[in-house]
């Protein structure tokens, strides 16, 4: 009896351990790309006036939670699911430190490849 415990304890302990680091491993590295379901969208966002990278712009997919910020140099990058007329929303979140500029959406349709987008933001 007090076998048949040990060996069902172990059982649980070991389905939790491997269920933890599984949790882990996604929390460091992410959901892995759905490959053939997923396509990668990257770019650039400058300003219109100026030409240069615009670092805190929220890049987001529209009717979703996902979304991206980008970096010192203006550039965004992240995997989404292929959708027909997928629109990207461009979002100006950090308020004055870069200046102040104006949303704009971009509506992609031909969605069979990787994409790379250079976008130019009017300030406002």
């Amino acid at each position: 009896m007090i076998n048949m415990k040990r060996n069902v304890t172990r059982k649980i302990i070991g389905g939790l351990s491997l269920t933890s680091a599984m949790f882990v491993f996604q929390a460091c590295y992410g959901t892995p790309q759905d490959f053939g379901l997923d396509i990668l969208i990257e770019g650039q966002v400058k300003s219109k006036t100026s030409g240069l990278p615009i670092k805190g712009i929220k890049v987001s997919v529209a009717d979703n939670v996902q979304y991206e910020v980008t970096d010192e140099e203006g550039k965004f990058s992240f995997y989404t699911e292929i959708l027909e007329g997928l629109t990207l929303h461009f979002q100006d979140i950090d308020s004055t430190q870069n200046g102040l500029y104006i949303d704009k959406d971009t509506v992609l349709t031909d969605l069979k490849e990787n994409i790379y987008l250079d976008i130019a933001l009017e300030e406002k």
